[in-house]
């Protein structure tokens, strides 16, 4: 096990972490005792207190359970936007200790057959905006009953900013038997019997993104998700007191862990968005004093974009950091001229219920991944030989750690090649290539299908789109690969301009800044320009998508 970063872990914090042996609805159940009347989410102008939010999770549970006949073991999808509706149906999920699947909303309804018929579930909770993409789907699959939530059930007033439409629509009605609106569910007033989940249960069936085939279900118990919750706080400080800006998606493990359950591990307060907004954002950061923000590097680029953002007191927040994809230096850079905060990054993937790398507050590098996190064993291997490589050298990241996933559910051969055996450990493949430096901080150099072979050299997009954004025009960008009959490859940039700047700036004036900012065999030959790049559902921006259009076009032609 590599030690070499021990000398720079955080002072006043263990290097290993006992990790409680109770379900993840016990930590919800223990802040409502502590901090009863204390408001757990802020939503639009609303407060719910800890007291309120137990209570309606109970409700639900006593609904699922009596009502729809959920059992213990029992899958039941998760489908629709942050809202407190999502907060309370993934606790009365567990309360009625069945399994939470959360899923993307933007999945449309082919998308979601596979879902439901891969994890067999008789029963969805979803927002009612997405209803319509899941209805065609009752009695065709598994899925029988549909509990569906109005975001505006639990708006009271003007907040004084902007609402998503999503959160300003009226509750619907539903001619259907097999459909229950939420409101009518709680009203029933049933609890549920005995909490009999243990540590080992299965808590959580997240979804990978499916980058590389079939999306597949990650099996996290209890256990491996309590590991990384309770990791989250003491990392970051994580306190009763500290107010976290909750605008990554829920479904997605860095929002649901560090945005969720983390802060009611801790009996923090949420400020709770549906949608990201930059100028919402900063309203709700200076009128509630939020403290903490977890986000990924687009919110970060966006936000900065803002040209009102001077105008707003930033000051009560002290961590703000993320991962999904790595920040740009030149954007932490500005973060930082700002806030006065270093931005810390982390690395994690589906299959570790996010962090399995993080970097030390007190001593953060720029487009780092971090180091080792607790209880964590990471190595860089060579990717085919499995050799265990050493400082700067590039190969794949493998993990051992509590947070690392139980296997892909009902995959056994993927699961079986997901991991090796080393020293006696067994490793979780990650798939990514990174390297570690001499002082044990880990770099992302990039996916391993991702490697642009241009004339024989080794391109990472990653690196590239990096100095892009040292560029001052330029916004966003993304890299991808495309055919070149001299290169083989040649690299391709898309970039979204500052508005300030469209008109202004030629695609040849970034190839020519690029010459001089690059090595020649990584600098783009070809820019294009965009008005806006597609993004997932966690807000990462999706190459593969840019990819696969390129190359259809390609064929075409």
């Amino acid at each position: 096990m590599n030690t070499r970063h021990f000398q720079f872990w955080p002072k006043r914090v263990p290097k290993s972490l006992t990790v409680p042996k109770t379900t993840i609805y016990h930590n919800l159940e223990v802040s409502a005792k502590r901090y009863l009347d204390k408001t757990a989410i802020y939503y639009y102008g609303t407060e719910i207190s800890y007291q309120q939010f137990v209570d309606e999770v109970n409700r639900m549970a006593g609904f699922l359970e009596n009502r729809l006949g959920v059992s213990k073991g029992e899958r039941v999808l998760l489908f629709m936007q942050n809202s407190p509706q999502f907060m309370i149906s993934f606790y009365a999920i567990l309360r009625a200790n069945a399994v939470a699947v959360p899923i993307n909303p933007m999945n449309i309804t082919e998308e979601l057959q596979f879902y439901i018929q891969d994890c067999e579930t008789k029963v969805a909770i979803v927002g009612q905006e997405l209803y319509d993409r899941i209805a065609p789907l009752k009695h065709t699959t598994p899925l029988k009953d549909v509990i569906v939530a109005a975001y505006s059930d639990y708006v009271s007033g003007d907040p004084g900013y902007d609402l998503p439409e999503e959160v300003k629509m009226p509750r619907l009605t539903f001619d259907d038997p097999f459909v229950t609106p939420w409101m009518n569910a709680l009203s029933c007033n049933l609890l549920p019997g005995p909490l009999t989940a243990q540590s080992d249960d299965i808590a959580v069936l997240p979804y990978t993104s499916g980058t590389t085939g079939k999306p597949k279900g990650c099996i996290h118990t209890h256990a491996t998700v309590q590991s990384n919750i309770a990791g989250a706080c003491v990392w970051s400080g994580i306190t009763p007191n500290a107010v976290v800006l909750t605008v990554l998606p829920l479904f997605h493990v860095t929002g649901m862990q560090h945005s969720m359950n983390a802060p009611i591990f801790a009996g923090s307060s949420m400020l709770l968005l549906t949608r990201w907004n930059r100028a919402t954002a900063a309203e709700v950061i200076q009128r509630h004093g939020c403290t903490h923000w977890t986000n990924i590097s687009t919110m970060v680029v966006d936000f900065l974009s803002n040209p009102n953002l001077s105008n707003y007191n930033l000051e009560t927040l002290s961590v703000v950091g993320g991962g999904g994809a790595p920040l740009p230096e030149a954007v932490g850079e500005r973060l930082f001229q700002l806030t006065g905060i270093r931005y810390t990054e982390g690395y994690g993937l589906t299959e570790t219920i996010s962090q399995t790398h993080f970097n030390p507050a007190d001593r953060p590098k720029l487009q780092c991944l971090g180091i080792p996190s607790f209880d964590v064993d990471s190595r860089i291997i060579d990717p085919e030989t499995l050799r265990e490589l050493g400082p700067g050298e590039e190969g794949e990241v493998i993990v051992h750690g509590p947070q690392v996933f139980k296997g892909y559910w009902n995959r056994p051969e993927e699961t079986a090649r997901a991991f090796l055996s080393l020293d006696g450990k067994r490793f979780f493949r990650t798939g990514d290539i990174a390297k570690y430096d001499e002082e044990g901080y880990y770099f992302m150099v990039d996916r391993v299908k991702r490697m642009i072979n241009a004339s024989g050299f080794k391109v990472w997009p990653t690196e590239v789109e990096s100095i892009l954004y040292k560029h001052p025009a330029i916004q966003q960008a993304c890299v991808i690969g495309v055919p070149d009959e001299k290169r083989g490859e040649t690299v391709k940039a898309f970039v979204v301009l500052h508005e300030k700047d469209r008109g202004k700036v030629t695609e040849q004036e970034i190839i020519e800044w690029s010459k001089n900012h690059m090595a020649s065999y990584k600098y783009p030959r070809i820019v294009q320009f965009k008005e806006r790049l597609p993004v997932s559902g966690s807000g990462k921006i999706l190459w593969r998508k840019l990819q696969e259009e390129e190359l259809a076009g390609s064929k075409q032609a």
